[in-house]
């Protein structure tokens, strides 16, 4: 048997399924104060966040928790791995492009045009001390974290659950999903676009499954739809050939770099896939699909 909850934090939504039911309370607890000291910690949309108080003093190195620093190293890394693709320096590119509060505020607030396009200072130029646990950023820099932080969430609640109540688990967070312990049969997957809407069904026994897409965090402005997905190499929102990228791998943090470079900037991102290995689904501008690396050839419409 399994047990499931579902609830919606971060503008997106959430949910935990366990295949032993008498623990799902207590896990849900576990993972909604998770996600509350992760959003102290790295929430753009705070005022009180560390990550806030990091971008407000820009220029200067400020004493910061484990936590923002196991956050921060996380999104390094992913901007490593991923050539840049995937850059937490995009934060005031990301305000530019008029994604300055909850993104239910902005699809509320009448269309307005976005603003000059903001150069991405580059992960490179991130002080980052994890001994003194201190974090500072240049001047005119901003850190989003937004997409690593919810996938190292995800990875973290899944395993620190699945070892504390001793059964199989299955994290979503939006587009992000980790399986962990050993489940008597693998989880199923609806993979789609946006929830709710037609896709595939996939088999998840364990690693991470996430998707990205510039369809769903996107808001009305008078020449057309902004989106949230900022293709380092401009300051713009991309307009790259992926509009929507679905990736597994070991861990949601690695699915999520790959997803999120391949929606970023494209093509540039196809080559660090294939040599990974990672399986993919990806979806054009114009709707056309293509599978790699060994995506399921039995994946069948939901």
């Amino acid at each position: 048997m399994t047990a499931s909850r579902t609830w919606s934090a971060w503008s997106c939504t959430v949910r935990l399924t366990v295949d032993d039911p008498a623990v799902l309370g207590a896990a849900c607890a576990e993972l909604e104060t998770l996600m509350d000291r992760v959003g102290k910690a790295a929430s753009r949309f705070r005022p009180d966040s560390e990550l806030s108080i990091v971008n407000g003093r820009a220029g200067a190195l400020v004493p910061v928790s484990r936590l923002l620093v196991d956050l921060v190293d996380v999104s390094l890394v992913a901007a490593q791995v991923s050539g840049g693709a995937v850059d937490p320096t995009v934060g005031q590119a990301v305000i530019a492009a008029g994604y300055d509060a909850d993104i239910e505020t902005v699809r509320r607030r009448f269309p307005h045009e976005p603003g000059e396009p903001q150069p991405v200072t580059g992960w490179q130029h991130v002080q980052l001390n994890r001994k003194l646990a201190m974090l500072g950023v240049p001047k005119g820099c901003a850190l989003d974290l937004g997409a690593t932080a919810k996938a190292w969430t995800a990875d973290r609640a899944a395993n620190v659950l699945s070892k504390r109540y001793g059964c199989a688990v299955l994290v979503e967070i939006g587009g992000d999903l980790r399986a962990a312990g050993v489940p008597k049969k693998p989880w199923v997957i609806t993979v789609a676009e946006r929830a709710g809407e037609t896709g595939v069904l996939v088999t998840l026994a364990h690693g991470g499954l996430t998707t990205s897409t510039r369809t769903v965090r996107r808001w009305q402005t008078p020449t057309g739809y902004g989106h949230h997905v900022i293709d380092p190499r401009t300051g713009r929102p991309s307009e790259g050939q992926y509009r929507t990228a679905s990736v597994w791998a070991p861990t949601a943090v690695r699915a999520n770099t790959f997803s999120t470079a391949l929606v970023a900037t494209g093509d540039a991102a196809l080559g660090r896939l294939k040599l990974a290995g990672h399986p993919a689904r990806l979806i054009d501008a114009d709707g056309e699909v293509t599978e790699l690396s060994g995506w399921p050839t039995a994946s069948r419409a939901a």
